[in-house]
Formats: C-alpha cells, sequence, structure tokens
C-alpha cells in the first residue's frame, strides 16, 4: 500500500527536491529557456498580456514566465513571481538583474497560500507548477481570489506519460532500480494533471469560467548523444534526480548507461531527440 504523506510533508520534500535543483536550472538556463519559449509565449498569448498589466506568476521557479512577462508589460506594469523554493528564486532574481527589469518583485512563498491583495491582478500564469501541488484546489481559488472581474489566468502541466518521453525514457530504467512510488488519484506529480478532464474541472470548482484545454508537441530534449541528455536530465529534473540518489554510485553509473541507450535509441553517442505533450488550460474570472 503507497504510504499517504500529509501536505505539509509533500510540501517540504518538493521544497527541497527543487531547491537541489536550482544549480542545474541555473547551469542550463540558456537551453531550458529556449526549449520552454513556445511554452512561455502560449502562455502570455492566452491572457492577453499587454502594457500595463499587472501579473501573478505562480511557481515561477528561475524566473519563467514571469521575466519574459515583465518585458511584456514595460515599466508601467508589473509581476510578482512567487516559488516555494528561494534557491530557484535567487536564479530569477540574478536574471532580472541582468536584463535590468525592475518592474518585477519576488516572493519566497507556498502556492496554496498566496495572501496577495484580493483583485489585483489582470492575469495569472503558472507554468508547470500545479501537478506537484498536495492541494492545487486551494491555489487556484488565491489566484481566482487575486484576479480583477474578467481577469485572465493561463497556466501549462504535463499530458498523458505516452505523450512524454522526455521523462518517461529514464523513469522506465530507474524502475527496473528502485521502487517508483504509484500515484494514488488527486496525488501531486509530474502527471497529476494529465488527464485534461481533471484539470477543467478543478479550474471549473475554483470558479473560473470560460475553460478550455488543448495542448502542443514539443521538442523537450535534442542532444548529440544520450549520455549529455541524461547528464542534463539528472540535474535539471528534480524527481529523477531524488530517486537517482537513492541509488549506490555504481548502481547509478549503471542507470546512466542505460538511459543514454535509450535515450539514443540503441546507440549511447547517437543523436537524441524526445518530445514532451504540455497541456493549456487558460479561463476567465
Amino acid at each position: 500500500m503507497t504510504e499517504q504523506l500529509d501536505p505539509q510533508t509533500i510540501k517540504e520534500r518538493q521544497r527541497h527536491e527543487w531547491s537541489l535543483a536550482a544549480a542545474g536550472w541555473r547551469k542550463h538556463d540558456a537551453r531550458l529557456v529556449e526549449v520552454t519559449t513556445p511554452v512561455t509565449r502560449r502562455l502570455l498569448g492566452l491572457v492577453g498580456l499587454a502594457p500595463g498589466m499587472r501579473v501573478l506568476d505562480i511557481a515561477s521557479g528561475t524566473g519563467e514566465p514571469a521575466l519574459p512577462a515583465a518585458e511584456v508589460v514595460g515599466s508601467q506594469g508589473y509581476v510578482l513571481a512567487t516559488d516555494l523554493s528561494e534557491e530557484m528564486l535567487a536564479v530569477a532574481r540574478d536574471k532580472a538583474q541582468a536584463r535590468g527589469l525592475s518592474n518585477v518583485d519576488f516572493l519566497h512563498v507556498d502556492g496554496e497560500k498566496l495572501d496577495v491583495e484580493p483583485e489585483s491582478f489582470d492575469a495569472v500564469l503558472c507554468r508547470w507548477g500545479i501537478m506537484f501541488m498536495p492541494e492545487p484546489l486551494r491555489c487556484l481559488k488565491q489566484a481566482h481570489r487575486s484576479l480583477k472581474p474578467g481577469g485572465r489566468i493561463a497556466l501549462s502541466v504535463w499530458g498523458p506519460p505516452e505523450s512524454n518521453p522526455f521523462f518517461t525514457v529514464p523513469m522506465g530504467v530507474l524502475a527496473k532500480y528502485v521502487e517508483l512510488p504509484v500515484p494514488q488519484p488527486g496525488e501531486p506529480g509530474v502527471f497529476a494533471f494529465a488527464d485534461r478532464n481533471r484539470l477543467a474541472g478543478t479550474l471549473a470548482e475554483a470558479g473560473f469560467r470560460d475553460v478550455r484545454v488543448d495542448d502542443v508537441v514539443l521538442a523537450m530534449a535534442v542532444f548529440d548523444s544520450g549520455h549529455e541528455y541524461w547528464q542534463y536530465t539528472r540535474e535539471i529534473a528534480a524527481p529523477i534526480a531524488a530517486l537517482v540518489s537513492q541509488l549506490p554510485a555504481d548502481v547509478q553509473q549503471s542507470v546512466g548507461e542505460e538511459v543514454a541507450l535509450a535515450a539514443a535509441r540503441g546507440s549511447s553517442d547517437g543523436r537524441v531527440s524526445l518530445s514532451g505533450c504540455p497541456l493549456f488550460a487558460s479561463a476567465v474570472k
């Protein structure tokens, strides 16, 4: 039977794992931004982002999509970037300073306990965040409360596992070496909102209307070799890094070799190209 963890324990685990991953996100920032730019642009478009708007970005991590949003809304606009990990936000702050952005603030806070001023934002964004929350409805109710009447929310999550080999290939290998937790319905995890109906229904339950859900297929992992892909993945994918850390060093080496072969379809020195399929949801207050 799967152990049931209380929400606070889950949050502390998430905070710990993503804080450890912050160094990898800093190291690979240029690649991460390049790969995920289509997702960020889609989110900004779904809320109709324009100069002068006020934006709340939940689970902003290293500043995406908060920083691109800050560039769009300009000096007359404002962005509040929030995240559970202070280490991730530290990367975002450095990036904002490097870009000369003075219209964005950073808040280290639990996404389910935002407690921002009611009806103070024109748009809410959340890229790959709510699926890791133990009580995502609480977060979405906070988001709804923060929006002005007619304000819009746009978020992305991951679609079904079979549509996301960039993540499931290494997980398939790891399953041979470590017992993978079997997620129960409603439990947080990478694919917690892979069901479109659950995604749409949770937004509606939070009070949103005109909910729309669609998807897109992207090249999420393109590398010259399987080894390069594995090194990158274990440095930026917190759930995978947490599993690998449970293994002895020699087993970690074996896992890496197997993942490299699987990712490059039988030749670890072959080129890797693995896709991902994010779901997008948008709605209106």
